[in-house]
């Protein structure tokens, strides 16, 4: 339901004046003439008129003229329809255009959160170790800084004695001119040596600065680092993991050819069992074999095992992206 201020005869009206200058109703020409309304109430007073368009076209007009000109308005009444339904179509292919674009700029947009959601997570543990590092650089120029406001206030503690020295040179400066001289020269000093300190100081704490800065440098090159180092270390594990893949795969073709191996020869020497006593030989040859072949399979299973635990004690760094 339309909620209150543009009201359905408001948007009927500017309908009809669009019509009348050759424009199709669209909600933002409509808002655009109005000058106030939301969309949502705009489309849907929109949507209501083509309803009742659609109800109404197919109603022929009034017949109340002569038949010249009752010939005439049908014909124009179909033309009209005509052009109606021609424009309906194209506001249809439009709509299901737009349509379709959103649905795809919508699925663009969830994936590329998706994308955003695991870069944020694959970055989480390396912004958390350069948070500690900063946090500790934090600290050292926080202590840099109140040792600079002690030195500050010093100063300015300096800087009052001086102007009371000041005062007593004043006071004093009729009762002896040579002693003021000597004085206002010896404060002089005094200033210029807390200048000089003070400009140190100021040099230090631009070193500080600067040393602070170099240190960040080298904290970025070192997380360079560290992700290059993790990259190459996971492409080693992959290629470790590769082998030993490759390596499982020619054991267990190779516990199958002896398992293969072990059956066949069961096979045999069931066939000749019937004629142990004639070949007595022959069947010690072949549990000779049978015993070998029941070592080389015990061998391989023992390998595989290894090769088993091996691969389950392998600790593969986090996959990142």
């Amino acid at each position: 339901m339309a909620r209150s201020g543009v009201q359905y005869e408001d948007v009927h009206r500017v309908i009809h004046q669009l019509l009348q200058q050759g424009e199709a109703p669209a909600v933002q020409k409509i808002r655009e003439v109005l000058g106030t309304g939301s969309f949502t109430t705009i489309s849907e007073h929109l949507r209501q008129w083509k309803i009742e368009r659609a109800e109404n076209r197919d109603q022929a007009p009034i017949q109340a003229l002569p038949d010249t000109l009752q010939r005439l308005t049908h014909e124009l009444w179909q033309q009209a329809q005509a052009l109606a339904h021609q424009g309906l179509l194209h506001y249809r292919e439009e709509a299901d255009r737009q349509v379709i674009d959103a649905q795809k700029e919508a699925s663009d947009a969830l994936r590329q959160a998706e994308d955003a959601r695991q870069r944020e997570s694959a970055t989480a543990n390396h912004l958390t170790h350069l948070q500690t590092a900063l946090e500790e650089k934090s600290t050292a120029l926080t202590r840099a800084e109140m040792k600079r406001e002690t030195q500050s206030a010093e100063l300015e503690d300096t800087g009052q004695k001086l102007k009371q020295l000041e005062d007593l040179i004043a006071q004093l400066d009729k009762q002896n001119q040579a002693q003021a001289r000597e004085h206002q020269q010896a404060l002089k000093d005094q200033a210029t040596r807390f200048e000089t300190r003070l400009a140190q100081e100021e040099q230090r704490h631009e070193a500080a600065e600067a040393r602070l800065m170099s240190l960040l440098d080298s904290l970025r090159q070192e997380r360079q680092a560290l992700e290059k180092q993790h990259a190459k270390g996971l492409a080693q594990w992959e290629r470790r993991l590769k082998t030993l893949e490759a390596t499982l795969a020619e054991q267990r073709k190779a516990l199958e050819d002896a398992k293969q191996t072990q059956r066949e020869a069961e096979e045999s020497l069931a066939r000749y069992h019937e004629r142990e006593t004639r070949q007595e030989r022959e069947s010690q040859r072949l549990r000779e074999i049978l015993a070998s072949r029941e070592s080389e399979l015990a061998q391989t299973r023992q390998r595989w095992e290894d090769a088993q635990q091996r691969l389950a004690r392998v600790s593969l760094p986090p996959f990142t992206y």
